[in-house]
């Protein structure tokens, strides 16, 4: 029977861990760009790369509390594949202006963005600085004017944000799931705004290949951001985000079982915190030690295997699915396009577009040159358990 009792560890997608360990220099440094953004200094946008569980989210929501706490006006938006960005970033924009138009002084500021943002709704009222989305709204992506709309909203919006001394930051999650017209378009915008010395940029996140989207749309894109790869926990910041949560509960981890632990999640910041949910629930005396750990390994693989990957693989098709067998059983990951072919018995070129879809998905990512790897950390390790996989494996 499952016994109730207080947990310090919270796995969860973007859920805030009570301590989190390994990033202060991200934060530190972001920190201070804020500081810049109130002085009216322009500053390079920023976009935190890397696998699911990670913690991009936890550290956009982390940034996002201390930009609020500097008077920097901020509004998260979040990538899914059934809402556009265009519509999600006007209606930041409208917030903004609304924050601006309450002080008497800065009214005569908002017209100027309220006419811009025309080329992205089809109606607004002044007085009450609404606007409503236009139906026709699909059109616009298949015109030329979207670069264009997009520049003169965020230029009329920097603007403003320099005269009225409110630096402006967009959190954007997923940034995955951006179309590429969205995408040119938002960078072309903040090349813009940038030139012009507004206070206004970017700070998002996304898996690994949020890095070559940006480069394959704008070459500058390079130059207009910096790039900052969120990746797994060395063994220090794994023992402080182990044990720092438990000492409230005066609970403590022997340095065997912090080893263990380290060892078994590879310092993946979603696993630290699963894996240490189950064994603080499930043991009842301090310190933790390494068996009480060792105790709980099953338990830990089967709730990985039955929400954090399962969930992913049931996204996948049946073609999806032998290309993934494929790269499992090349053994060492990343892998390369010319062995899954091997491994499939086929040709390259006929193996491409599920290349394409297990990436636009999410599931993989190019690391390098015709490589691949899952963009799941262990997903490997779940594929190999399946009773598909070596049923797949007999037969070839």
């Amino acid at each position: 029977m499952f016994k109730f009792k207080v947990n310090p560890y919270r796995p969860g997608a973007g859920l805030a861990p009570i301590y989190l360990a390994g990033r202060d220099e991200e934060i530190e440094n972001v920190s201070q760009i804020f500081d810049a953004l109130n002085m009216n200094i322009p500053t390079q946008s920023i976009v935190f790369s890397g696998l699911r569980g990670v913690g991009k989210t936890v550290l956009l929501n982390k940034l996002q509390r201390i930009a609020e706490d500097k008077d920097v006006f901020c509004q998260y938006i979040e990538i899914e594949d059934s809402n556009d960005f265009i519509s999600k970033i006007a209606a930041c924009s409208q917030l903004f202006l609304r924050k601006v138009s309450a002080k008497e002084k800065f009214k005569n500021l908002i017209q100027k963005p309220l006419d811009a943002l025309k080329s992205l709704v089809v109606s607004f009222d002044p007085n009450e600085n609404t606007f409503s989305l236009s139906v026709q709204e699909r059109e616009l992506y298949q015109t030329n004017n979207l670069t264009q709309s997009m520049t003169e909203v965020l230029t009329a919006i920097g603007e403003t944000a320099y005269k009225a001394k409110t630096p402006l930051c967009f959190f954007i999650d997923k940034m995955q799931y951006m179309k590429q017209t969205e995408l040119g378009s938002l960078i072309a915008a903040l090349h813009r705004t940038n030139q012009l010395g507004y206070p206004i940029m970017v700070i998002g996140a996304g898996l690994p290949k949020i890095s070559k989207m940006l480069s394959d749309e704008k070459s500058y894109s390079e130059r207009l951001f910096m790039y900052k790869i969120v990746g797994s926990l060395n063994r220090e910041q794994s023992e402080r985000a182990i044990k720092i949560p438990a000492q409230q509960m005066n609970i403590d981890y022997t340095d065997e079982a912090v080893d263990t632990i380290t060892d078994i999640t590879k310092g993946y910041p979603f696993f630290i915190q699963q894996l240490c949910q189950i064994v603080f629930q499930n043991v009842d005396h301090s310190p933790i030690n390494r068996k009480d750990v060792d105790d709980n390994i099953n338990e830990f693989f089967e709730t990985l295997d039955t929400g954090f990957f399962k969930v992913r693989y049931e996204r996948c098709s049946e073609k999806d699915k032998i290309f993934i067998f494929a790269m499992v059983k090349c053994g060492e990951l990343p892998c390369t396009i010319s062995d899954v072919a091997k491994n499939m018995d086929k040709k390259v070129s006929s193996i491409s577009t599920i290349r394409a879809q297990l990436i636009s998905k999410g599931i993989i990512y190019p690391v390098r040159y015709k490589e691949l790897d899952f963009t799941v950390p262990e997903f490997d390790g779940f594929i190999k358990r399946l009773d598909e996989y070596q049923q797949w494996c007999d037969e070839q």
